[in-house]
């Protein structure tokens, strides 16, 4: 809804891109500046002027380049590595991160002065074991997707499969569900997905699917781990 909608939407892993790169990758550099610059390299923020910078993961920026962004954002400057001149900039700034950076700040490990220019507007995202019905939201969007995606009929979740689903915590949060479903949709007959299907790995057992199984059943559940792990491998 924001004016910049039609602008340039750039995003940048912070997390995932080698801590020497990362200064390059968001504000450029030069032909010269280091070995194997080999022409000029437009950075993210300006690759971005008049739009928006996505930084995922931003707790996992290392400290030395925290104070060239915080430097970034209240200038709207940037130099590229090797550059003379500095560059105007006009972008909106949106951070994620898996961490709690207040926490981080406590143990000086993300500058205070950082935390508090980027967090203008803070939108918490509770995990999925605290989110109740959304998770069977989640699913039914999820098993949409991979049905499209498969070019096969979606499928559903039998009762048991949703009181697994309705019950698992979730420690890897929606990456976790959406390897949970792919993996189900893969190995459930037809198009109803068992609690069999569902494959999750829980500190307690749950009664009301273990109760549904002899020893036969089980035999059966240790023959498709099996060669779960060997199509996995």
């Amino acid at each position: 809804l924001s004016n910049r909608k039609k602008k340039p939407l750039v995003v940048i892993n912070c997390g995932a891109i080698p801590d020497t790169l990362l200064e390059s990758e968001l504000f450029g550099h030069e032909k010269g500046a280091f070995t194997g610059a080999t022409g000029r390299q437009i950075g993210k923020f300006e690759q971005a002027d008049q739009g928006t910078v996505f930084l995922d993961e931003i707790g996992d920026m290392p400290m030395e380049l925290q104070v060239k962004l915080l430097r970034v954002i209240q200038e709207k400057k940037v130099r590229p590595i090797g550059g003379r001149e500095e560059l105007q900039v006009d972008v909106r700034i949106l951070s994620a991160s898996h961490k709690d950076l207040s926490a981080l700040v406590g143990s000086g490990t993300f500058r205070e002065d950082l935390y508090y220019r980027i967090n203008v507007i803070e939108l918490p995202v509770p995990p999925l074991r605290e989110r109740g019905g959304d998770v069977f939201l989640l699913v039914n969007h999820i098993l949409d997707k991979l049905a499209r995606s498969m070019d096969i009929p979606k499928p559903e979740l039998d009762k048991l499969a949703k009181a697994k689903l309705g019950d698992y915590r979730f420690p890897g949060n929606v990456r976790e569900l959406e390897n949970i479903l792919e993996r189900a949709i893969t190995l459930c007959d037809a198009s109803l997905i068992s609690a069999e299907d569902i494959q999750v790995t829980t500190s307690e057992p749950d009664p009301a699917f273990e109760t549904q199984h002899d020893l036969g059943n089980k035999l059966d559940s240790i023959e498709r781990d099996t060669i779960i792990r060997a199509l996995e491998k």
